[in-house]
This record gives C-alpha cells, structure tokens and sequence, in this order.
C-alpha cells in the first residue's frame, strides 16, 4: 500500500471538520456529524500530551510557556470572530438576539460557554440554531482540559519520573471520566454532552496512544491497515448514529478508538496526505470558528432549507476560514514565544476587542432603539411570559409546587392540570378567577399532558433528565384530584399532538413519544385511537363524584419561535405575520377535538375552546397587528392569554360554555 494513502493528523483534522461542517449545514448523510468533535478531542489529548510530556523527558517544561502557547492559539481567532459577530450584531440583530449574543461572547472568551449552554438547555430552550456561539463549548471543554492535563503530568512526573507512571495516571482518568460518561449520559445527557468530566476521557484516549505508540513495534503494514481500519469506522460512526442517539456515553467509543487506531498508525511515519486534505487541516480551527455562524445567519434569514444558500454558506465557510488562518492563525505562529511581552499585550488586545463590546451591550440590555419601536415590541414578547413560570412549572420530580393564582382570599378554587401549555394558561384563567373571587391551583409538568397511564418511550427518556418522572407525576396529579373537594372544577390542557405526532418545531420529529401498550415509531390509526380512548377516560374519570370537568381545545403551534420570526421578517422589510392554516391546525387536532367532543357526551364534560379568539377566516394567527400572542412558537404569552381570557369565565360563571364541535371548527 502506498504512502498517500496514510493519514496523518492533519488529514484527520481535515476529516474531523468537514465532518462536523457538513453536519452542521445539514448535508444528507452526515446525520452523525458530531462524531468530528470526538475526533478532534482525540487529536487535541494526542498533542497536548505530547507537547507536555516530551518537554518534561527534555527537563525544559514550563506552565507559563504552555499556557501562553496554548492562548496565542486559540483566543486571537475567537476574539477576532467575536468581535465581528458583536459588530455586525449592532446592524442585524434585534436586543433580545444582541444580549444573548454579548452574553454568549463573554462565556467563550473565559472559556465558560460549555457551563453555560448546559445551564441553558431545557425544555423552555431556545432553538440551538439561533446561538451564534454554540460551538465555542467544545473550546472552552478543550481549554479546561488545557488547564488541568499539564499540573496532573508535572505532578505524577515530580513523585515518579518516566513514562509508566503518566500511563497509569492517564489510564486511570480515561476510566473514570469514561464510566461517568456513560452513567451521566443516561441520568443528564446535556450535562453528559457539554462538560468536562464526561469529555475528557476522549482527550485523555488521544494521550494514551501518544504514550503507548512508540512501545508496540508492529510492521509499516499492519499499521496502515490499523490507520484504514480507524478510518472507515469513523466514517461508519458517521452514517450510523445521527441526532436522536444517546451521546456521548457508551456510543462513543466507536469513533474515538477509530481516531486512536488512525492516529496510533501514523505516530512514528513522515507527515504525507492529499494536498485538499492539508489546506483544509491547516485551517481547521479557523473553519470551525466561522462554520456555525453561517449555519446561524442561514436559520435567522430563513434560508437554512435553500440548497443555493446552503452550497452559498460552503463557500463563504472555506473563506471565512481561509482569510482566519491568512489574517491571523499565520501571524501568531510567526509571534517569537520569547518575546512575553509583547505576547501578553497581544492577548490583552483581543480580550478587550472581544469582551469590551459584549459587557457594554450585555449591561444594556442589548441596546434598545436601534430599530423602529413596533419591531423591538414584537421581539420583546420573547420574555413576556408569567414570571412565575420557573418556581410553578415542574420539569423533574413527581411532585409539583402546587402554585395558586387568583383572589388572594378566594370563595372558590379551580384546578387547572396538564403540561407546559396549561403552566402558561394559568394567567388567563387567573384573570377570570380574580375576577370571581376564586383562585386557580396549578399542577403542571414539562411534557406531560395529563393521561395517568401513559409511558414514555425509554429512548425519549433517556434524552431527558434522569429524575423526569411524567408517569409518577400524573399518579400523584390523580391523588390530588380524588382529594380534592366535589365541587372544585377541573380543568385539564395538554399539547397532545406533540406527544403523538411530535414537536412540529423540530424538523424531522414525527414519531410518537408516548404510548399506553406498545411503542410506535410511527402515527398509525392505532396510536391515534389509544390516545383519543385514553383522553376520554381520563376525563370521566375526573368527572366523578360529580366534579364539573373543563377540557381546553389544543392550542395552535406555529412550528416557528414566533417572536423572533415575526421580528426579524420586520427587520428586513418583510410582513411580519405569523400563523397556521385553520386545515394544518386540523390536521394535528382534529383527532383532539374529537375525543373532547366524545367525553363530552359519554360523561358530561364542558369543552373550553381558546381558538375562538386565535383562529378567524381559516387560519390561526401567531400575530396580531405585528405583535406576537406567543413568547416561543407553541406557548402563549402574557399578551396571547389577555386575548384568549374570556374563553376561561365559564369555569367561575358556573355557565356552560358554547358548543362547538369538530365539524363547526372546520367550517370556521
């Protein structure tokens, strides 16, 4: 076999990263993409080890050189790519956009983004789309990673010199960061993703092929079969495993030993490979840093499923990255590293470049007054929910905080159970209550509609925190209701379709989520018959005793974070409304609107019908006169549950509300 077929660790950075760009820009195929951040992370334990321990064999080790090399690496091109997002941000970007952007631009910069996006991520998440420096969190992995490799290799090198040891050291914490990897994949898998402890086994696997590869004398050979080996299971890693699977954890391995049996069988061979793969490792850093920001601006223009603006965002990646390297990758590798000073005022330059502007917009809460007012109203509604949401609304547990909304000394109390679309409903039926001397007690929970003998599929769950606990907390809920007084109205909203025929804002979800029986990765006659059954029982079964039952017709779900759609159109000019056709709201409901129809005529239930006041002339409407009535694109906001209030008065009027039925929407 001859040379040219070798990779070296430019080659694989080069496969790393085209990788990971052509996942990101949504390529067919690389479904797997984020298989190259594994892959990079190996390349990254390889050389850091490398650097760490050859210079502690040459006794010429120094932190401070290590830290200063590693700094003059990384941070010039990310502030300089910071400081062109903050500039540009201040012509396109609306103040809630500009904020989170400043915000997200001082995590990078201290190497903290990979807390804080863990720290972010959730159910009420924004799209991971829209967070123009989300792929900064693999950086500040790598730099934490930076910081603590070289103390524990001193450390061990101090108290037992020689290679064996840092074998031992680094075997060892490859084993516990891996077993925990594993554990916390399951138990917290964005933890698992974004920190430290659960990476850095994959780092640490690329220092021990640095420490063991020179000690197994294998022939030329069998090493270049190893190295093809490791390359077609990375591209293997790549095809098989996409989005939906559980990562990093066990799944895992599979690329990074691949990378390990690539990089094992080159670590003693002449650098050789294709000149395309040579240009595009040379600038893989700079490719990576300016990769996703185009993939952002692609989704803020709405340009994300255009194949010309896609293979248009290729090139402008392949420039952007090339003029980095040119502009400013080559020039700090020019830098001489005995010249500290004029290293450090280097460093100090771009930490100011960068952070100065993200701290000044942060502290002004993204500048308002850059566009006209109608538009900065309509982004604002992104944060015009209940402010109570977060200490009201469970996400974990089994148990919920059991808030009360209303009169303060109220005559009577209403019930209100079901996912996050009743959490965000309670201010309107608050409203209606306060009105009436009544309050509302709130049992709500992420995900959850209120169906006490519904499962969730394990492979769902395991995406999920390990202490989500839906089916637990609809028990409880059950209790809760058996308890309660006779004459207490219950009031039950959930976003059904979600669970049956999945988020509609999350392309590519359509498979159901729960199930009574059996699982289904499919919506069959089947699926939608278990659900409309069970909704049916669940409200009779509430309605015993007596109790009056209320049953809240599906909110629509716009598929698009209202808001920011809404916002940004304006902002270049385009209308601003948002909505959904009357036929597609059908579409995902109708089977909704017909089992509400049915318990209320088997058990007597009353159906609340919230779309009188959203839907008009067949479409349901996320806007109104410009304003958005959601704070993303399936949950009301404070503005939304003002218009749709009335629709609640029924509850505390003792009146039966007016009938309207599955073939009445239709003809609205």
């Amino acid at each position: 076999m001859s040379a040219p077929f070798r990779l070296d660790i430019n080659g694989l950075r080069a496969w790393a990263v085209s990788a990971v760009v052509l996942f990101h820009f949504g390529i067919p195929g690389f479904d797997g993409g984020f298989v190259g951040v594994d892959v990079f992370f190996v390349i990254s334990g390889y050389l850091m080890t490398g650097i760490v321990v050859r210079s502690l064999e040459q006794h010429k080790f120094s932190l401070i050189a290590f830290y200063t090399a590693r700094a003059l690496r990384i941070i010039p091109a990310l502030a300089v790519l910071c400081a062109v997002l903050m500039a540009l941000g201040w012509f396109f970007l609306l103040p809630p956009d500009y904020r989170q952007l400043s915000s997200h631009t001082a995590y990078s910069l201290t190497f903290l983004s990979n807390i804080e996006y863990f720290r972010e991520a959730g159910y009420f998440d924004g799209s991971s789309h829209e967070k123009w420096l989300l792929h900064t969190w693999s950086l500040s992995a790598e730099w934490q990673f930076y910081m603590a490799l070289p103390v524990l290799l001193w450390a061990t090198w101090r108290l037992v010199p020689g290679r064996i040891a840092q074998i031992v050291i680094v075997g060892v914490g490859l084993a516990f960061s891996l077993a925990a990897s594993i554990i916390v994949t399951r138990e917290n898998p964005n933890g698992a993703f974004f920190l430290l402890h659960t990476r850095a086994w994959e780092m640490l696997a690329g220092g021990l092929v640095l420490l063991l590869g020179d000690r197994l004398a294998l022939s030329e050979t069998i090493r270049r079969w190893i190295g093809l080996t490791g390359l077609f299971l990375i591209a293997l890693s790549i095809a098989v495993f996409d989005k939906h699977s559980s990562w990093p954890g066990a799944l895992a391995l599979m690329p990074v030993i691949a990378a390990m049996m690539v990089i094992f069988a080159n670590s003693t061979l002449s650098l050789t490979g294709h000149h395309a793969a040579q240009w595009l490792g040379d600038r893989s850093y700079s490719l990576y840093l300016w990769h996703w920001p185009v993939c952002v601006a692609l989704v803020y223009c709405e340009l994300h499923r255009s194949a010309v603006a896609i293979a248009a965002g290729l090139a402008l990646t392949l420039i952007l990255g090339h003029c980095s390297y040119i502009c400013v990758e080559s020039h700090t590798k020019k830098l001489p590293r005995a010249d500290k000073r004029r290293t450090i005022r280097l460093l100090i330059a771009a930490a100011v470049i960068g952070l100065g502007p993200a701290l000044f917009v942060w502290k002004n809460s993204g500048i308002s007054g850059r566009f006209p007012a109608v538009i900065e109203l309509a982004a604002a509604e992104t944060r015009n929910f209940n402010p109570r949401r977060s200490s009201c609304h469970a996400a974990v547990g089994a148990i919920s905080p059991a808030c009360r909304f209303g009169s303060a000394m109220p005559k009577q109390t209403a019930l209100l159970v079901g996912d996050s679309h009743a959490s965000v409903l309670v201010s309107a039926v608050a409203s209606m209550a306060s009105a009436a001397a009544a309050d509302v007690k709130l049992l709500s929970y992420s995900g959850c509609p209120y169906l006490p003998r519904m499962k969730l599929r394990d492979d769902f769950l395991k995406k999920l925190p390990g202490a989500y606990q839906c089916t637990a907390f609809n028990d409880w809920v059950q209790h809760q209701i058996a308890d309660m007084p006779s004459n207490t109205p219950i009031i039950i909203a959930g976003r059904y379709a979600g669970l049956v025929m999945g988020a509609n804002e999350i392309e590519g979800n359509d498979e159901p989520t729960g199930y009574f029986s059996t699982p289904h990765h499919a919506v069959t006659p089947e699926v939608i018959r278990e659900f409309s059954e069970q909704i049916v029982s669940t409200a009779c079964e509430a309605a015993q005793q007596g109790r009056v039952v209320y049953l809240v017709r599906p909110i629509p779900e716009m598929g698009v974070d209202v808001p920011k759609s809404a916002s940004r159109r304006m902002s270049m000019g385009l209308k601003g409304e948002v909505f959904v056709t009357r036929d597609d709201y059908m579409r995902r409901n109708g089977w909704v609107w017909a089992a509400q129809d049915q318990a209320r005529m088997k058990c007597g239930v009353r159906v609340l019908d919230p779309t009188t006041y959203l839907c008009r002339d067949g479409r349901c409407n996320g806007t109104l006169d410009g304003r958005p009535v959601y704070f993303d694109d399936d949950h009301l906001s404070e503005f939304g549950n003002a218009l749709i209030a009335p629709a609640f008065a029924p509850v505390f009027s003792h009146q039966s509300p007016p009938a309207a039925d599955f073939h009445q929407a239709l003809a609205r």
